[in-house]
């Protein structure tokens, strides 16, 4: 189970001491895993807790309060991702005007060395931080140095089919439907984890009941319809085809994640369900009234149980 500590000041000794990976970590896709296996060896030659520091707001938030949604996971999916690499705390910091406002020097010296007493910080290749992103990983071993913890540096992950290991990558294949390129990085696949809410109804009325799913901040995928999976709250994975974007034939004012569930019968409203994006199937379209749209529907179910049959499970 990973702890989460949501700050760095006034920790107990406890909390401090650990070995960690630092840095936004959206997506802890392949490139983010081994920058935080380099903090797990170091932990184990430490015999010292492993953490991650992140934090939350994502900086680009804080920054760019009015960039348009790009978000890859939610803090609830990062603990989900982290604990199967063995990370034993995630120091979620707040990102707040104090911590923009620190040189990189302070960082180090109030944040990591005086707040989370780390022995050990594991960073990327082209990892920077402080105001003005003055910190580099040269500059951070400097500081450790003076400030009593050691600081090891992850080369650049090269994949062996010449993916980009980066988080804009995952967004790129995510924007262009590509979700087999984005599950390649990520080393699982895209998912959207949201709370069931009401919608119109309309789907019940052709037999095609669906768990609608509003998108928050996450990156806007490819508009259109996919082969999917759920995790539903009781521990189920549940198949289905979803429609996501802002359906042309009764327009949303925003982006909705619409889940048919396969051969289920249960009310999900006010749950947490995280659906899976394997396969795009199709874009938009327009169809001429509801027996179209159902003929369509149960076109794009047969689609999405013949991709689902081929995805690894």
């Amino acid at each position: 189970m990973v702890q989460i500590v949501s700050d760095w000041r006034g920790l107990t000794d406890d909390l401090k001491g650990a070995a960690v990976a630092i840095g936004a970590f959206d997506g802890v896709h392949r490139g983010h895993q081994a920058v935080i296996a380099t903090a797990r060896e170091a932990a184990r030659a430490l015999s010292a807790p492993l953490g991650v520091v992140s934090f939350d707001p994502h900086p680009r938030r804080w920054f760019q309060p009015d960039a348009a949604p790009f978000r890859l996971m939610t803090p609830a999916q990062m603990v989900r991702a982290l604990e199967p690499l063995g990370v034993d705390r995630l120091y979620l910091l707040p990102f707040d005007a104090d911590m923009a406002a620190m040189s990189d020097e302070s960082f180090a010296r109030d944040v990591l060395a005086a707040g989370l007493g780390v022995r050990h910080a594991a960073v990327g290749f082209d990892f920077t931080y402080g105001k003005g992103r003055t910190g580099s990983p040269e500059g951070l071993r400097r500081h450790g140095e003076t400030l009593g913890f050691t600081v090891s540096v992850a080369d650049r992950v090269d994949d062996p089919d010449g993916l980009k290991l980066s988080s804009s990558a995952v967004r790129e294949a995510v924007r262009a439907g590509d979700m087999q390129r984005a599950a390649a990085i990520l080393g699982r696949p895209f998912a959207i984890e949201g709370e069931v809410v009401h919608g119109d109804k309309r789907g019940r009325t052709i037999g095609v009941p669906t768990a609608n799913i509003r998108l928050g901040d996450y990156m806007r995928p490819a508009f259109g319809v996919y082969a999917t999976r759920s995790r539903l709250p009781d521990g189920r994975v549940v198949d289905g085809v979803s429609s996501l974007g802002l359906r042309p034939m009764y327009a949303l004012d925003e982006p909705l994640l619409e889940v048919w569930l396969f051969d289920f019968d249960g009310d999900l409203y006010g749950q947490t369900v995280e659906t899976d994006l394997i396969a795009f199937l199709r874009g938009e379209r327009t169809f001429d009234g509801l027996d179209a749209l159902k003929v369509q529907i149960d076109a794009d179910a047969d689609a999405a149980r013949a991709a689902l049959r081929l995805a690894p499970s």
